[in-house]
Order: C-alpha cells, then structure tokens, then sequence
C-alpha cells in the first residue's frame, strides 16, 4: 500500500465507501455460507482488506449507492411514485455506474499481492461464480431501492410485481440462507416472494463468452419470455432443484410446468457445451498458430456442434487441409481476393509457375482461385443464414429407400419390420418424430439409406443472390473471371453447403425426436409412479411360469412378507395345487390377486378367472389385476434386493415386488433402474445420458411431491427426494438409527454432509408424522428433561469442537431442536413458517386444527370475505407461496394427492380375442404411450392400439387433473374397435371417451 501514490490511496478509500459499504457486512458473513448462495459481484472479494474501518457496520451507509444509482436528488424520504419513475430509466444509469465502477476499481487490482490474508476469508467464492454474478449486485439494488422505499420494514410482494409484470424489476434476494445475518434477511422479505430482474439484468455472464447472449438464444430455442429464461438460469446456476423450483419458486418461471423445466434445463446444458466445446477450439489452434481474426469471430458466432464442426473441420489435427487451404498456401488467397475488390486489376497469368506444382497452368491457378472463394462462400455468416432462410420457406423432403447390400446381410425378419419406409418420403417440416426415429434405426442397420432433398430451384436462386448481392465484384469483371466466380458458387453449393445443410436438417430433426421419445417415456413414467396406491389390503403376488411353476407371495397390509410358495398350474396338477392356492387365501385372509403379465401371465389369468366363475374361494370375494412386472427380474437379483430380502430365492422376490407394486406403486418402482420398467418408446436409440437424466428428473419429481415420513421411510425411497443423495439419504438413516425419530425438520441440519443448500432444498418434501412424534414424546416423557438437556449439550459440543461440522450452522437452532411442530407435517416450507403462522392468527385457526374440517371452513370463509390477492399482500407475500400454505393447513394429515389417479382395474372374468367384434364397446387400462398411438389393455391378452389420429382433446377428460394433454399409463378409458386382425394378433381401436 506505500507504494501506491497518495491519490491512488484516496481513491481506494472512496470507492470502497461509496459503492461497497452496501454489501460489505454481507459479504464478511456469505464466505461462512455454503458455497452455493448468492454473493455480491466480483471486485468484492478484495473488500475486506479494508476492513479496518468501522463504518461497514453501519445502515445507514446501504443507502448510498441505491440513491446515487437512480438519481443523485432522490432524498431518504422519497415518496415510492418517484422512484417508480425513476426505475424506467435505471437500465442506462446502470450500465454508465457499471462503466464508473470498472475505472474506479483498476486502481483497487493494484492491491492484489498486499493483505493476502484478508483475501482468503474471501476464497470461498470462485472466480468462474463471481464472473456470472457480476451484473446480481446491480440486479439486487434495483430491487433494493424499490423495495425500500414502498416500506420501511419489507417490501411488498405480490401487488408489486403484478402491476409490473412484464417490466423485470427485482426484488430482495430470493435465496434461503442459514446464518444470522441471512435470517434477519428472511424477516424482513418473507421467502418465495418473486425476483423480477431489471432488462439490462438478462444479460447473464457465462464462463465462456460468445458473440452471441445466452438468454436471448435460449428464449428463442424454447419460445419462453426473456425474464423467465433468466430467472431459470439464475435458479440452475444456484442449485436448485426441479421440484423445489416448480413448488416454491412458481413466480419466477411464470407457472411453467416439470417437462417445460426439463427441456429449458436442456437446452442450455446444450448451448454451454456448445461454448465449452468452441473455447477448447480456439485454444487448440491458438496452439498450432493457425488463428485469425476472421476465424475467430466465426467460431464465437458457432450455436450448434454441426456449425462448429462445419468451421474447424480443416483444423483438426492429422488433416491434411482443405482444398482452398491448400491453395492458400501456394499464394492464391490474394488473387482470389482481388477477383472480388478489384477485379479489373486481376492478371491470373502472372501466377503460373510452370515448375510448382498446383501453379503450373492457368487452368490449375483459376480452380485454386475457385476452391478459395467457395471457401470464403461456405464460411460466410450472412451466406449461411440467406440460405437457412431461404429453405425454410420452400419444400425440403426427406428420403429413406432399401439399401442395396441390405437383403445380403440382413435378416430379412428385420427388412419387414422397415417396410412402410422403404420408399419412403415427406417433408421435413411435417414428418413425425417416431417416423425420424424409425428412419434412423433402419440406417444403422444397414437396411436404409437415408437423403435430404434439396429442390434445384434453391440452388439457383441462391446462386441469383449470391452474384447479384453479397457477392458481386466492386468493379467490372471480364467473363473469364465471372466464370470462375459462377464456378466458385456452384462448387460451394453443392460441396460444402448442401452437406452442411443436410447435417443440420438431420441432427435438428433427430435431436427434437430423441427429445421427444425421452419426454415421452418421462411423461409414462411419471402416470405410472404416481398410480393411486391401494393400502390396507393383505395381496397375493404371482410371478407366472410354465416348467418353473408359478411364485406366490403373501404380503401384509404393511408389505411385511407374510408367505412364500411355488405352485405349478400348468403340468396338468392345475386342481391339486387350487387346494393348496385357497387355503393359503383363506389363512391370510387375502382377496385380492396381483398377477404379473410375463410368460404364461394368460394361462394363469384364465386359470383364476375360472375359479373365481365357480366361486370356487367362497367365502371371500376374490378379485385378481394384472400389473407390469418390468425390471422385477433385474430387481430381484440386485444387491439392494438381497439386502431388503436376504436368503429369499430371486423368484419369489419377484413374486413380492409384483404384490408390492399394487400397494404402494411408488416405493416399488424407485428401486428400479427407470429405463427398465419398460414404458418408452426407441428409449434404445436415444442419448441414454439425456434418457437417464430426465427418468431420474421424474423420479425425484413423483417423489417429492408424494412426499416422505422421514421416520418410517426406506432408504432407497429418501435419496430420490429433492437434494439429498445416496450419501445423504444414508446418513439421515443412520442418524435416525442413533438418536431415535427426528421430532422435527431443523434436526436435519444436524445430519452429517446435509448443508443449508441441501435442507433448503428437501425439507419441503419432508414429513414428520405428528402422532407418531406425540406417542415417542409421551413414552420418553418421564425422563425427557434431563435426556433432552444431554442430547442438546452433546450435539453442541460436537458441532463447536469439529470443524466439518461447523459449516451446518445448527448451533443457532440447538434450544428448539426437540419441540415438535405441527407444520412439519405439511408441504409447507420452513421458510414460509412465519407467514403461515400469521395467516393462521388472521383465520383465527390453532396449530392443532391443522388438517380438519373446521381448518377448511375458517380458511373458506376468510378467503371469501378478503380475496387471496388482498391477504397475500397484507402478508407481504406472493399469491403462489399463500397457496401452498392454504393447501398445507387444509389437507389432512394424511393427504396423498395420488388418489386423484387411477388404480389398477380389479376384475373376475376373461375375454378371448376370438370374441371380439368390430364395433364392441369395451373398457381398458393404457399400458403405454407413444408419438404415433396409445396401446391399451382390453383383457384379451393382446394391447389394442389407438391411432394417435383418434385422441382429440374434445375426448379427454376435463375434469381430471391431468399433468399433459395425452394419455398416459394407467389411465381407464372406454373405447370401440374399429379393426381385428387375428393372424397379426392386431387390435385398432377408437377413442370414445377417458374414464
């Protein structure tokens, strides 16, 4: 600091006053945080050298850089019109303070090697996270000064933001934090209010920096607004979850829905691997110094991999170059040039070089000449998007015919299969995505060949441009130039664009065909996991098989097995083994039958369906359903099988998973790895990292929302919920094995390796069941005192001695860490308590009312009179976070939204698919969902298919919740066949109407 001059010092101090006193106090208590909440912009991190001085403590100073950024006359008083006004133009101010700060701060970069140790109590923010936030700090003051000058204690929330909807103003931070400082924050903005960002704001910083925005590309590619794109980034590059966004932040994404989440989320995965992939180029031919300017803004223009490829092919190393580069270097590239600045000047004779060869005749000079400009053609921004533009409007088709070396090598099985596509054609802006999937598949195995087709007029109306617009000589060029020109045009057209073309027509079809095919399995999935579940029922699981038998099991109501068998229905011993069947069922008590639907799942159908007609199981009424049993097999003999089932043979494991699959669908299915309960469609030809993101994206979606009892629920089940792991889900397990039951949800901040992130993230998915906390409560009762006292002191102690644990930041929470609360038991957030608490003062409602009638009725009454937009604002909180508390106090105790779905079709009698008719009215359960029709369970031990021409929206139900506009599986539906075709086994049925 000597060193510097003494104006240099002057300035540092003023700048650090005037422009940091804002958000010192907060930076000195964020490097405590966890790593993942938000921060103040860059320079800061050099802030507390100067921390000496004692005026960062103060408030009042906050002030000063809000009142200066909007207009230096606005006084303490200011009326909140006035500053309304003023946020129109804060966007200009803004960015001329942005300008200020940056000269300002090159006199601060000069203290980067003095005070080191005041620099590390800022190391926990890293570079590439204070790059992105940059512009927050600027985004966060908006807000600020908005905020504080329509109230003194919290700024409004709902009103403020719908009278200014579309404008993007922003409010107080959003993220949920854990330190004294971040609470006191908590209390004064109520959690879940909306974050509107300023418009100069969308223009977030990524770590690799391209010529073109991020946001603005990613609202173009998903037809979202601008300010949702950028609230969605913010969210994502703050670690949070999808159902924590979709729950809790649903004023931030405009109400979008999961799958819209997902596909957003996608597509910037996509566009950042574009811009890593590009900086990796550059650096690799940085390297080998063969960069220029030129080549430099053309890969910073790349947005897809093909227009990355396109650009750096002749690059790579090990090519040995590209014509026109080759030309370059025997000197062409000014010829080439002067042909179009200058042409009358061009003498291409006075380039031959009778002994070089490429140069020795005027022949070999003028296509080198040629190869250069068709180069230069092919490269050319403005070229490529012309023609992009130009197919958009004109008839471009895909082709798909029988490769000619197919019928050699491939099974000819396999060549049926592909017959609808063997002279196949459609244009590309009507074929359908299972079609593209279809063609892909047959060209990979060898039996399709597969082109785009391109019309000649394209070509010459390109080429009309081209010479008449962006690549006309400056100056009159003899014929024998223009030629070459024309030349150039034509050999451009045909061997560098219309390749480029077809890639891109290729991978832009595939690609939204694999994404669909995956939203699709996603969307199955989650009707399938979200099946309504049928508890209290003691079911019989079979696994059907001929020469092994058939595998029982008897589980309880509690999915405790009860009994294992093996009977064989179909080696003539089928009424021996009925004895054996109706004694087990009359012992158990059992009336319900779960039958897989593998090998012999028909015969042993028909077999019960027989002796249910001879009401052979008197006196219980027995009814039978048949379930999936995919990914049973592959469950069974998993280690995670034989830990829950140990010394149980893998079958009948698969007996039990198949029972437990109608009790509860949900905790059955997560134990299986999603892609193989068998509900996609060419789930095989997609990219299985996308497929398996997305699967494990619903998962963690069904479950969370469904919700766990911490204190009874598996482990397999808690590491899907939103922001745990395996790890953590395991240490929750066994600290419950330690300590007993959690009484409530801050205990979960005492879990090894669960931060403020984390429980942020999942304790809204959480549950503690009351009643069962009230019976521990009871029974410790008589020594809960002193065992309370002990507990508290020990885990205080730990967590001041060992450092790992110090980041948890439980200490503050320690005094109420055995006090059960009631809330625990609701989808509300723990952020949200002093509202809900609030809201529940003003209904006139106690915390033992919740979940009960007289709850509903105070809450109906009050929103009558009031108006949830009033209440909302007098809580100084959104309408979507007042919701979630409504629906937290209303529903019961033990509210499962999956009621709501359908169950399995319990019946008693079989249909044959002989006695079918066309025209018979029938009903069913669909099985599976695909793009080009729904296939449907009739009974007949054949699906139907529903072409998806028949499924119109005047035909699906209204008043059924309904997470898309299809069908999905699970789903009853009443339908009417329309064709039988008994040698194919084919079923084609029409939609009447969902049930």
């Amino acid at each position: 600091m000597s060193s510097l001059p003494r104006r240099a010092k002057a300035q540092v101090q003023t700048v650090v006053l005037k422009d940091e006193f804002s958000s010192f106090s907060e930076l000195s208590s964020a490097s405590e945080e966890d790593d993942k909440e938000d921060s103040a912009w860059e320079p800061q991190r050099k802030v507390p050298r100067t921390r000496k001085q004692p005026a960062p403590k103060e408030s009042k100073p906050k002030r000063v850089p809000r009142v200066k950024k909007n207009t230096p006359q606005i006084s303490a008083g200011t009326e909140g019109i006035s500053v309304k006004e003023e946020l129109n133009s804060s966007v200009a101010i803004a960015e001329g303070d942005l300008e200020d700060r940056k000269n300002k701060l090159d006199t601060v970069q000069t203290l980067k090697t003095a005070k080191t140790k005041r620099k590390n109590s800022a190391q926990s923010f890293s570079a590439p996270r204070t790059k992105k936030l940059k512009v927050d700090e600027e985004t966060s003051k908006a807000g600020n000064l908005e905020g504080g000058n329509n109230s003194t204690e919290t700024p409004s929330t709902s009103t403020m933001w719908e009278g200014t909807y579309k404008k993007e103003e922003n409010e107080d931070d959003f993220t949920f934090g854990q330190s004294p400082l971040k609470k006191m924050k908590t209390e004064m903005c109520p959690q879940g209010q909306p974050v509107k960002f300023p418009p100069n704001a969308s223009n977030i910083k990524e770590e690799v920096e391209m010529n073109w925005d991020i946001v603005q590309v990613l609202s173009e590619r998903t037809n979202i607004e601008l300010w949702v794109c950028a609230n969605i980034i913010r969210l994502f590059n703050d670690d949070n979850t999808i159902p924590f966004i979709i729950r809790y932040r649903k004023e931030l994404i405009n109400n979008l829905d999961a799958d819209s989440l997902r596909e957003v989320r996608q597509t910037l995965e996509e566009l950042r691997a574009v811009a890593k992939k590009v900086h990796n180029t550059i650096q690799k031919i940085k390297k080998e110094g063969k960069m220029s300017e030129c080549l430099l803004k053309t890969l910073l223009n790349c947005k897809t991999f093909e227009e990355l490829e396109h650009v750096s092919a002749p690059y790579k190393t090990g090519s040995k170059g590209t014509k026109a580069q080759r030309a370059k270097q025997l000197g062409l590239e000014g010829a080439a040039r002067t042909l179009l600045e200058n042409p009358g000047a061009l003498n291409l004779l006075s380039y031959v070089r009778p002994v070089v060869k490429g140069l020795s005749t005027l022949q070999d000079i003028e296509i080198g000449v040629q190869h250069i400009l068709a180069d230069m053609i092919a490269k050319d921004k403005d070229t490529l998007d012309f023609i992009r533009k130009l197919c958009q409007n004109r008839y471009i088709c895909i082709q798909s015919s029988l490769a000619k070396v197919s019928s050699k090598k491939v099974n000819e099985k396999d060549v049926d299969k592909f017959l609808l596509y063997q002279n196949f054609s459609c244009n590309i802006r009507n074929i359908q995505h299972h079609q593209i999937l279809a063609i892909n598949r047959g060209e990979n195995l060898k039996i399709l060949t597969v082109k785009v087709n391109i019309s000649d007029g394209v070509k010459n109306e390109f080429c009309r441009w081209c010479i008449q617009n962006r690549w006309r000589p400056r100056g009159f060029a003899r014929p024998e130039l223009m030629k070459i020109l024309h030349n150039s045009l034509d050999d451009s057209f045909k061997r560098l664009i219309y390749p480029l073309l077809c890639r891109e027509f290729r991978a832009k079809l595939t690609s939204d065909a694999e994404k669909e095919s995956v939203m699709m399995f996603g969307r199955n999935l989650r009707q399938l996991l979200l099946t309504s579940p049928v508890p209290g029922r003691t079911l019989m699981g079979v696994d059907p098989g001929y020469k092994h038998g058939c595998k029982l099991a008897i589980i309880s109501p509690t999915s405790q097995i009860l009994h294992t068998d093996v009977v064989y229905l179909h080696c003539g011993q089928g009424f021996r083994e009925a004895e054996k069947i109706k004694r087990l069922l009359l012992n158990f008590n059992c009336s319900t039958v779960v039958i897989g639907n593998g090998t012999a799942c028909r015969e042993t159908e028909a077999y019960f369906a027989d002796l249910i007609m001879k009401n052979y199981f008197a006196p219980l009424d027995v009814v039978y359903c048949i379930i999936s049993e995919a990914g049973a097999s592959i469950y069974s003999v998993s280690p995670e099988a034989n830990k829950e089932m140990p010394g149980l043979d893998p079958n009948l494991r698969s007996a039990v998973s198949i029972a437990r699959r109608v009790q509860d669908p949900l905790a059955e299915l997560v134990k299986i790895e999603p892609k193989h309960i068998g509900v996609g469609m060419y789930q095989h030809d997609v990219s299985q990292t996308l497929l398996k993101a997305t699967l494990d994206s619903v998962v963690e979606e069904c479950v969370s929302f469904v919700g766990v009892d911490i204190n009874i629920c598996s482990e397999v089940l808690l590491r899907h919920i939103a922001g745990l792991n395996a790890n953590r889900a395991k240490n929750i397990i066994e600290w419950r094995e330690q300590n007993g039951p959690f009484i409530n949800r801050e205990q979960l901040k005492k879990v090894k390796g669960l931060g403020p992130k984390s429980f942020q993230q999942c304790a809204g998915f959480i549950r503690i069941n009351q009643d069962y906390i009230r019976t521990f409560c009871s029974s410790q009762q008589t020594e809960s005192s002193g065992q309370i006292q002990g507990v508290v002191t020990s885990s205080a102690g730990v967590e001041v001695t060992n450092e790992k644990q110090g980041k948890k930041k439980s200490k503050t929470t320690v005094n109420v860490l055995l006090k059960p609360n009631p809330l625990d038991q609701t989808c509300i957030h723990p952020e949200s308590y002093d509202i809900a608490m609030r809201f529940l003062s003003s209904v006139g409602g106690t915390v033992r009312e919740i979940g009960k009638p007289e709850m509903q009725q105070k809450i109906n009454s009050f929103l009558e009179k009031e108006g949830i937009e009033k209440i909302a604002e007098r809580l100084q909180t959104t309408v979507h976070t007042l919701q979630v508390i409504i629906d937290g106090l209303s529903q019961p105790e033990s509210f499962d939204f999956r009621t709501d779905f359908d169950k399995p079709d319990f019946k008693r009698s079989i249909v044959c698919l002989e006695d079918l008719q066309v025209g018979t009215v029938l009903t069913g359960k669909v099985e599976n969902a695909t793009l080009f029709g729904i296939f449907v369970d009739i009974g007949v031990g054949r699906s139907g298919l529903i072409p998806i021409r028949n499924v119109t929206e005047a035909k699906l139900s209204k008043t059924k919740k309904r997470r898309s506009l299809g069908l999905g599986p699970g789903e009853r539906v009443e339908v009417q066949v329309l064709n039988i075709d008994i040698p194919r086994s084919r079923i084609t049925l029409d939609l009447i109407r969902v049930l």
